[in-house]
């Protein structure tokens, strides 16, 4: 049986999101049979980009405004830095990160995805990575920010760059299969 057989998990995200951080993590938790459910702010299609060229879209099944904890086991978060900048500011991602924090459910974030759990107000206390710009931004909300391929903080697993993209997957769909699908 897949590892993530039965496990329900949202990935969030706007137009900006960065191509490889969204397509990798979401090929590697549906090769372990995971349902990926993406949601963007408005429900449709986001622009994809390599660095700062458009690429391709990603179609988006839900609103963030449709998102509840009790319907996902965990939530994916791409980076992109328009991606996270736009999506950092729609209260319907904020509340559903910080929802599914309050829930101890995991919430895996790259590169400067964390700038939303920054935003949700969940940093305090936890140590985080990220993409190096971000650094202030964790410590200024009063987080401890390391510089490692990933981290994890209790339900929190961050991660620096695509170039960690390996590392992140396999400690996401580790952090995944460890919820019991139970909980919702």
């Amino acid at each position: 049986m897949a590892k993530l057989e039965g496990r329900r998990i949202a990935v969030l995200v706007t137009d900006g999101v960065e191509e490889v951080e969204l397509r990798e993590p979401v090929k590697a938790l549906q090769d372990e049979g995971a349902e990926v459910v993406v949601a963007s702010p408005d429900g449709n299609p986001v622009q994809l980009m390599r660095h700062d060229e458009k690429t391709s879209k990603a179609e988006a099944q839900m609103r963030t405004l449709d998102l509840t904890t009790r319907d996902f086991d965990g939530v994916l978060l791409p980076g992109g830095t328009m991606n996270a900048d736009q999506l950092r500011m729609d209260e319907d991602a904020r509340r559903f990160v910080r929802a599914m924090d309050d829930d101890h459910k995991p919430i895996a974030a790259i590169c400067h995805a964390p700038w939303l759990l920054v935003s949700a107000r969940i940093v305090q206390g936890r140590i985080l990575t990220s993409y190096a710009t971000l650094q202030d931004d964790i410590r200024n909300a009063g987080g401890t920010w390391v510089d490692q391929a990933t981290n994890v903080d209790r339900n929190l697993l961050t991660s620096r760059h695509p170039g960690d993209i390996p590392a992140f997957n396999e400690k996401m769909v580790e952090m995944f299969a460890s919820v019991s699908t139970a909980l919702r």
